[in-house]
């Protein structure tokens, strides 16, 4: 097991979306802010800091692994939130695809992470 999350390549990766996303959602218009806008920017924050506070309890693999779980369900809350600005016209396609993808690979890394935790 690696000795801090920061070591880890999901946390890394999910933490550089969290400031696309959050710097993507203050370009939202101004009547969504209290709502989607702010939504999205918690969800993503929300993996790398689940993360980080499974890992900070350091107290078994039992308890990273909760953590870890609620990081991927965030991950596809995420995943739901883009679509939907996409689907609503307030995401570009490109801009979509691109976030799409790496939230992606970061469930799939939290998943891989999950399995580990659980095999061990």
């Amino acid at each position: 097991m690696k000795k801090s999350y920061k070591d880890l390549e999901v946390y890394k990766r999910s933490y550089v979306l969290a400031l696309r996303v959050h710097k993507l959602s203050l370009e939202l218009p101004k009547e969504i802010q209290f709502d989607l806008a702010d939504q999205i920017r918690r969800s993503s924050r929300s993996i790398p800091a689940n993360i980080a506070e499974g890992y900070g309890r350091n107290k078994s693999s039992k308890d990273i692994l909760n953590f870890v779980r609620t990081a991927l369900g965030s991950n596809d809350e995420v995943l739901f939130n883009l679509e939907f600005l996409k689907d609503v016209d307030l995401l570009k396609q490109v801009e979509y695809e691109s976030l799409r993808n790496e939230y992606i690979v970061c469930g799939k890394q939290l998943t891989q992470l999950i399995k580990y935790l659980t095999s061990n």
